[in-house]
């Protein structure tokens, strides 16, 4: 599947110099930055779910600790 990405000068200047840091082209540049960003937001996913169970399992804990 093909997409056009339309980027702001600055923007543009930005991905250039990404690219050219990491010695890669611009798109697997931009590539690399969605991999990046999905399994950021992945392990923050998990962490949520992991801190829900333990404030779940704790609550009382928690609450004694708070005061």
């Amino acid at each position: 599947m093909a997409m056009t990405l339309r980027l702001s000068d600055d923007h543009d200047a930005k991905l250039t110099a990404l690219a050219a840091a990491q010695g890669v082209s611009k798109q697997q540049a931009v590539l690399r930055l969605i991999d990046a960003a999905a399994e950021r937001d992945s392990k923050n996913e998990r962490l949520h779910r992991v801190a829900a169970r333990v404030k779940a399992r704790d609550a009382e804990l928690l609450e004694r600790l708070a005061q």
